[in-house]
C-alpha cells in the first residue's frame, strides 16, 4: 500500500474513532444524569420509608462524623416535617462476609433508631444476603426482619448479637458487621443532633441505653 493511501486510511479511521468517543462521551453523559436522578429517587423513598411523616430531606453530607475507621458515612440527610426537625439519617459502609456492607440508618428526636435498611452487599445469598430480605423473620411470630429488629432501640444499647441483637442464622459475621455499622451511624447522628442543641438529653439518652 502507498504512503498516501496509508495516510488517507489512517485519518479516516481516526475521524471514526474521534466520532466514536464524542457519541460515547455524549452517551455517558446522559445515562449518568438518569442514574444519578434514579438513585437519588430510590435513596428518598428509602428515607420516605424510614421516616413515613417526613416531608423534605436536606443533604448535610460532611456534618455527620464516624468515629470509627472501618465504618464510613456516603451521604447524610436531616429529616424533617413542616420545617420541624425529625432527625436524621445517614448512608454507612463498614466491611462484612463478602466485602463492603451499606446500611442506611435513621435517628429520631428521642434518641431511637427510627429504621434501617439494607441498601447494597456482597454476602452469600441464602445465609448473610438474608439479613436485606424483606421475607427473612428473625422474629416470625411477628415477622420482624433483622434490619427491621433495629427499629426502637435506644443509640446507647449494646447492639451486640445474642445478646440484644438476634443472629441471622449461620451469618454471625454479617450480623455482627450490620449491627456494628447501625451502632457507629447512630452515635455519630445523635452525637450532631446534641451538638447542635436538638436533643438536650442526648447524653441521658446514651447513658440510659448503655445501662439496659
Amino acid at each position: 500500500m502507498k504512503t498516501g493511501a496509508m495516510l488517507k486510511l489512517g485519518l479516516v479511521l481516526a475521524a471514526f474513532a474521534t466520532g466514536a468517543c464524542v457519541v460515547l462521551a455524549l452517551v455517558y453523559s446522559a445515562t449518568a444524569d438518569v442514574i444519578k436522578r434514579r438513585t437519588q429517587a430510590s435513596l428518598e423513598a428509602t428515607l420516605k420509608e424510614i421516616f413515613p411523616d417526613a416531608d423534605g430531606f436536606a443533604d448535610i453530607t460532611g456534618s455527620v462524623r464516624s468515629q470509627q475507621g472501618a465504618v464510613s458515612f456516603g451521604s447524610e440527610y436531616e429529616i424533617r416535617r413542616g420545617g420541624e426537625l425529625l432527625g436524621a439519617a445517614v448512608r454507612a459502609s463498614g466491611p462484612s462476609y463478602g466485602g463492603l456492607i451499606t446500611v442506611l440508618v435513621g435517628v429520631g428526636m428521642d434518641g431511637r433508631i427510627n429504621g434501617v435498611k439494607i441498601l447494597d452487599h456482597s454476602d452469600t445469598p441464602g445465609l448473610g444476603a438474608n439479613a436485606a430480605y424483606p421475607e427473612y423473620f428473625v422474629n416470625k411470630d411477628s415477622h420482624t426482619t433483622f434490619y427491621g429488629q433495629f427499629s426502637g432501640k435506644q443509640v446507647g444499647d449494646p447492639f451486640e448479637v445474642d445478646n440484644d441483637v438476634i443472629s441471622v442464622t449461620a451469618a454471625t459475621v454479617t450480623s455482627r458487621a450490620v449491627a456494628g455499622i447501625v451502632k457507629e451511624a447512630g452515635t455519630a447522628i445523635l452525637a450532631w443532633l446534641a451538638a447542635r442543641g436538638d436533643i438536650l438529653s442526648a447524653g441521658a439518652a446514651l447513658s440510659e441505653g448503655a445501662a439496659q
